[in-house]
């Protein structure tokens, strides 16, 4: 059942009870990495495999997952080409309470450090169960990360 969410802001990302980060550097410049993950919402699924579906939305966009997991979520912040951060403010992700996915791309060479930050917070069972998820959620953004190079620019 969808259940409304805490309303955070950014600076969540810093204090969250659980947060998970993950990187990769790939070759895109950021000017395009960030254009994928802030304005073509329905192409997501092309490049993140656990999404099936995304359609922008009145200051955010709607996102389901593989497995059944949904989200509306709400931009906090899209500082073109360094970060795009948003909060998750309905989800059906059961114990989830708060949560926040920022995205700061930097310069690395000719291409972009792409590190993702996951701030969780939720009931005991749902933060036990976010770090215990952490390894997948890891090695499925990585593969994301690594798709989204590989799409024309």
């Amino acid at each position: 059942m969808p259940q409304r969410l805490r309303p955070v802001g950014p600076d969540f990302v810093d204090r969250a009870p659980v947060r998970l980060v993950f990187g990769r550097d790939v070759a895109a410049a950021p000017e395009s990495v960030y254009r994928a993950l802030a304005e073509d919402v329905t192409g997501l699924p092309q490049w993140f495999p656990a999404v099936t579906a995304a359609r922008p939305t009145e200051g955010g966009r709607e996102v389901r997952l593989r497995g059944g997991l949904r989200f509306r979520e709400t931009v906090l912040v899209a500082e073109e080409p360094g970060v795009y951060a948003y909060r998750v403010d309905v989800t059906n992700a059961p114990g989830a309470r708060a949560w926040v996915e920022e995205w700061r791309l930097a310069p690395a060479g000719a291409g972009t450090r792409v590190r993702v930050t996951f701030a969780l917070d939720g009931t005991a069972a749902f933060r036990l169960g976010c770090r215990l998820a952490a390894p997948g959620v890891g090695g499925a953004v990585r593969r994301a990360i690594a798709a989204l190079d590989r799409r024309p620019a």
